[in-house]
């Protein structure tokens, strides 16, 4: 029995040393790996950056803090920092970010990442090494974020620096700064954000650099009197009312380009943009300055530091682990020695206290000690990160034109960028609620005094227009439309609009109901849409003012015979189709009420030399009826030599369905070159749709219907595809024509297969 104690009694020790020989051997190692809740969260933000050629990163494990990823900051076995400035990436920020346990710094300005910010940003992470550390830098300035400010702002309690300017955020700011008692500089600048400024921007009492230009701001400055700013700029928005004296004594104060202490009118002069900077660099003294050639030393350092102090580590350790088996060993002889001399003099004795030993716990307390904590550390990662992944949004595909630097916004700072057609699916569009218009005879127009000027939309004047067109030359006409004619603008900074200078009969429209119109299509945002950015109401005119986009019209390159025409391979026609369609199912189904284009045709689809495309003179339908006869042929004529639907000619009442008619038409015209009616051609091929619709599913009669520009490179079974939209979009009972959801469905998917095969 004296034996089988014993051996129970090594049997315990020899756990007790094994377990805590292998705590402390593996202790260094588990300490010079990343967080594997770190390393997830990384992992995932490479992915939703699109795989970008970052040197060490990949999308699955790795050891980023070990193995030095570019722009990759660490402390001990956390990431604290990502500062990847300039590094041309695209994609989007995913929602994996609130997985990151101590993060510092986010440093991703100068880049093209598009998408929304999203609302699960880096919150505290308790440990016992970190003290409840989370963001403090955020800089996001310059790339093609869209969307709304979080709200989720608010559980940034430590943050000091954030920079979002100069990107395509929309909407209010959140009421969510009340808990930003540390933040110092703040940018804002270069955005569509609207609304006042919330009342919790008061509580931000460290707050010396706020940079709030070129929105579309309103309301009065009261809740920025009481902060210590000492840097303020608030140019080009819409704040009125007088200006606190506080504010004024301000070092650095810029503010023109406000109706400061003026009531707000239609015919008030336009803000003169800021010039904007070359490039967007980070407030001053808060970060480090980034080289170009990849992570600093800072950065690239501590990789090898740690392997040098592991090594180390793991010698000390193995060495103090072979001190203390020896000690154990001894210690165990030694007892072994003590009970064999009690054995003969006190057997009875050795006999009972084996008995109540043996009656003890069986489970050691070394197994409870060791194996606990270490289920404990595992568990919450294995079951947290799959509901993370589960309360994934859908991503947000609208994509603009890469802005990469300053100094490339400055050619497009009204300019909205074009869509990636080739590889994005239909974009979810956000619903627009556009007001309905009443007719011009129905309403009394208010004095104009008593006129508001729509929020989103910039107020210009005539003669402010008259200097940036060069007073409406026939040099600065860029084209013609039914409700008038379109001119470049050009302002002194060297940025470009487009002036549409609606017709006199059409022009004749109250100010109130043109306001009102001014409104409802400064709400339209989608990046194959014309984005309007201001008007004139002015003595009796009224002009239209967009971003300016491109010259060139689609009825340019198919029928002028544009130098463009011969880039317009077979499936460059695939994505303007799919561009063009894009636009009308946001019209259609992402506005409430729908908006029906009613004038869709070549002329109206912009395309700039990268066969971008953009639809212009979407919501001016109501503008159509005021078109004097003359403008119009009238009955079978206007349907026979138009884009008009058959039903019009009966009905006269346009729907979304008469613009699958159009678009059904413009497919035609892309597929065969052809005008919708050419009086040069034979008789029986001078109107398209008639001449067409009856040989759309022979593929012998379709293949010799192809434009002869394409030269042949398409495969035929794509061909027919595209015969087979037209089809359903021309058919002569509405009801039988498809929804635009349905057409941007079917072009993307023969997008995708064209893309496919010609890799």
């Amino acid at each position: 029995m004296l034996y089988a104690w014993i051996a129970r009694i090594n049997l315990r020790i020899s756990a007790c040393v094994a377990a805590g020989l292998m705590v402390i051997f593996i202790m260094p190692f588990s300490q010079a790996y990343t967080n594997e809740r770190d390393v997830y969260a990384i992992n995932s933000l490479y992915g939703a950056l699109g795989s970008p050629p970052l040197p060490g990163w990949i999308s699955n494990g790795g050891d980023p803090c070990v193995e030095g990823w570019q722009g990759v900051q660490c402390m001990d076995s956390n990431i604290t920092g990502i500062v990847l400035n300039g590094a041309n990436l695209g994609g989007q920020l995913g929602d994996e970010l609130g997985n990151f346990t101590s993060i510092l710094t986010i440093d991703l300005s100068n880049n093209n990442i598009g998408g929304g910010i999203p609302e699960n940003l880096p919150v505290t992470m308790l440990r016992l090494y970190v003290l409840g550390q989370i963001i403090k830098i955020l800089f996001l300035s310059a790339n093609q974020f869209t969307g709304s400010i979080p709200s989720s702002l608010s559980k940034l309690t430590l943050l000091t620096d954030m920079s979002v300017n100069n990107n395509h955020l929309t909407g209010e700011l959140p009421d969510a700064f009340q808990s930003l008692t540390g933040l110092i500089n703040l940018d804002l600048s270069f955005n569509n954000l609207t609304g006042q400024l919330p009342s919790s921007m008061g509580s931000l009492s460290s707050l010396t650099t706020l940079h709030v230009q070129n929105n579309q701001l309103s309301g009065t400055l009261d809740v920025l009197e009481d902060l210590p700013l000492k840097n303020l700029n608030i140019e080009n928005n819409l704040f009125s009312g007088p200006v606190p004296v506080k504010l004024l004594n301000i070092p650095n104060f810029k503010k023109d380009g406000n109706p400061f202490n003026t009531s707000v009118a239609p015919s008030s002069m336009p803000p003169q943009p800021s010039s904007p900077l070359s490039k967007a660099p980070p407030v001053p003294g808060t970060m480090p300055a980034n080289s170009s050639d990849g992570p600093s030393a800072q950065q690239s350092a501590p990789p090898g530091k740690k392997k040098h102090l592991s090594t180390m580590r793991v010698i000390g350790c193995v060495l103090i682990a072979v001190v203390l088996f020896i000690v154990v060993v001894l210690m165990v002889i030694f007892c072994m020695s003590k009970y064999q001399e009690r054995k003969s003099k006190r057997g009875e004795l050795y006999k009972s206290q084996v008995g109540r030993v043996s009656k003890g716990s069986k489970e050691p307390r070394s197994k409870e000690h060791f194996i606990m904590p270490k289920d404990e550390v595992k568990e919450p990662v294995a079951k947290e990160i799959p509901e993370e992944r589960k309360r994934e949004p859908e991503i947000d595909t609208r994509i603009t034109v890469p802005e990469e630097t300053f100094e490339k916004q400055k050619e497009h700072v009204y300019e909205m960028g074009g869509t990636s057609i080739l590889v994005m699916p239909p974009p979810p569009v956000e619903k627009v609620i556009v007001n309905p218009i009443a007719p011009a005879e129905n309403i009394e127009s208010p004095p104009p005094e008593q006129i508001c000027p729509p929020t989103s939309a910039i107020s210009f004047s005539v003669a402010s227009l008259q200097q940036y067109t060069d007073s409406f030359t026939e040099e600065s006409l860029i084209r013609e439309s039914r409700l008038g004619k379109v001119y470049l603008a050009e302002l002194p900074d060297g940025k470009l609009l487009e002036v549409m200078k609606i017709d006199n009969v059409t022009s004749r429209i109250p100010v109130d109901v043109f306001l009102e119109l001014v409104a409802n299509i400064s709400e339209l945002r989608h990046p194959n849409i014309v984005e309007l950015v201001g008007y004139c109401a002015e003595f009796g005119q009224r002009l239209l003012v967009y971003k300016y986009f491109s010259r060139k019209t689609l009825r340019d390159i198919l029928h002028c015979g544009d130098d463009l025409n011969r880039k317009l391979s077979w499936n460059a026609r695939l994505q303007v189709a799919l561009g063009a369609a894009k636009a009308l199912e946001y019209l259609h189904e992402g506005c409430q009420p729908p908006i029906v284009h009613q004038n869709f045709e070549p002329a109206n689809v912009l395309i700039d030399d990268k066969l971008a495309v953009r639809v212009s003179d979407c919501g001016l339908a109501s503008l159509m009826s005021s078109i004097s006869v003359t403008q119009q042929l009238s009955g079978r004529m206007h349907a026979l030599y138009s884009y008009e639907a058959p039903e019009l000619n009966e009905s006269g009442t346009h729907t979304d369905r008469s613009d699958v008619y159009n678009f059904g038409v413009v497919m035609l015209e892309l597929l065969t070159g052809r005008k919708p009616f050419d009086s040069s051609r034979p008789r029986v091929e001078q109107h398209l749709v008639r001449w067409a619709s009856s040989q759309l599913y022979d593929i012998n009669a379709l293949s010799k219907m192809v434009d002869p520009s394409i030269g042949g490179k398409y495969s035929e079974k794509s061909l027919s595809r595209f015969a087979d939209i037209i089809s359903r979009c021309i058919q002569q009972g509405p009801e039988f024509r498809p929804p635009m959801s349905e057409v941007v469905q079917d072009l993307t998917r023969m997008v995708k297969v064209a893309e496919a095969a010609a890799d």
